[in-house]
């Protein structure tokens, strides 16, 4: 079977769940093309995986200091380019399209009238899912930035719904983390503020990640360019992260038992509805601000959940070989049996 994948590359979270996919695709001997849009092609790193991936503009968001500005990214879209790249995307040689949440590879599909399946974290919110609050616009992008013919949702619990649990690497857990030992990774805020914010507490050792590097004459507070191996290490021994509330790197922190604090991007649906889940689970700790009032009481938090998730990529290819049957109840629940959640002591 030929296999087209694209994947919204604006954050690494989408990239993170399409590298395991991608080892469970190659594993079940698909031939699978993929592309990446969101972001320039020299952004992208540790892209080793793709075989020679796909690059388009596509559509992203634009943010300024933690919010989402819908009007920049309407006034910073390319519409001409972006229906030039679904016209220019000729798909007639693939057996199965997949998106997450990838809308020049959806809409190409969509014109074309191709078989279309979205995986994804967005495309659980058709269901009855922990948000804060109904937003009109923000239903309308999730229902049109990438539509598709069936959507496979993901979320860290079922809510008595048809969806799956995270698609993300099962590693061992660490024997043993560095108490004091703390992962920062919030790329849509100013960075010289956030290590403004961790400046007062020097008993903490905090390893912070950016898009765009900084310095930091701080002993306790080291900066690191974004990369992939670098952050699995800081993350396999840490005691917690502190984040945006994307939906992928709270899945791994999860996985690995690591006590979280996440910052939702203002007026970013996805995410303040990541941060209710969170919250409503018992999964997590969020702020609407960064400040180190909050920052000190997590620190000294000493509880945390580990979430064991089974190998669902690897369901979910299983699932493609047997001809994308109907996802029954029964179904949904042989997968979240395997699910176990266990407290962890800090």
């Amino acid at each position: 079977m030929k296999i087209f994948y694209g994947v919204q590359g604006t954050g690494n979270g989408h990239i993170t769940r399409a590298r395991v996919m991608a080892k469970e695709l190659y594993a079940a001997g698909f031939d699978v093309t993929f592309q990446f849009t969101g972001r320039p092609p020299d952004k992208f790193f540790d892209m080793e995986i793709f075989n020679g991936y796909q690059h388009r503009e596509g559509l992203t968001f634009n943010s300024d200091n933690g919010k989402v500005s819908y009007i920049k990214t309407v006034l910073q879209s390319k519409p001409i380019c972006f229906i030039r790249d679904v016209k220019a995307l000729d798909l007639s040689g693939y057996d199965l399209v997949i998106s997450d949440f990838e809308p020049v590879t959806a809409w190409a599909a969509k014109v074309q009238k191709k078989n279309t399946l979205g995986i994804g974290h967005q495309y659980a919110f058709k269901h009855d899912i922990p948000r804060t609050r109904y937003e009109p616009l923000a239903e309308l992008v999730m229902k049109f930035f990438a539509p598709v013919g069936q959507g496979v949702g993901l979320h860290w619990h079922h809510f008595d719904q048809p969806i799956l649990p995270p698609i993300i690497e099962t590693p061992e857990l660490p024997s043993r983390i560095q108490g004091n030992k703390v992962v920062v990774y919030l790329p849509f805020e100013d960075q010289h503020a956030v290590i403004k914010h961790l400046l007062p507490f020097k008993d903490y050792q905090f390893h912070l990640y950016s898009p765009v590097p900084v310095a930091s004459d701080h002993e306790h507070i080291v900066c690191n360019p974004l990369s992939r191996d670098g952050f699995q290490r800081d993350l396999y021994d840490c005691v917690g992260i502190i984040s945006n509330a994307g939906f992928e790197l709270a899945s791994e922190s999860l996985q690995l038992g690591k006590k979280i604090l996440a910052k939702p991007l203002h007026a970013q649906m996805e995410q303040i509805a990541n941060a209710a889940a969170l919250e409503h689970l018992g999964y997590g700790r969020t702020m609407t601000e960064i400040t180190p009032a909050v920052i000190e009481e997590w620190l000294h938090d000493k509880q945390a959940v580990q979430v064991s998730y089974p190998n669902i990529a690897r369901v979910i290819v299983d699932w493609i070989k047997d001809g994308k049957p109907a996802m029954e109840s029964e179904f949904i629940a042989r997968v979240w049996d395997r699910v176990k959640v266990s407290p962890v002591d800090l």
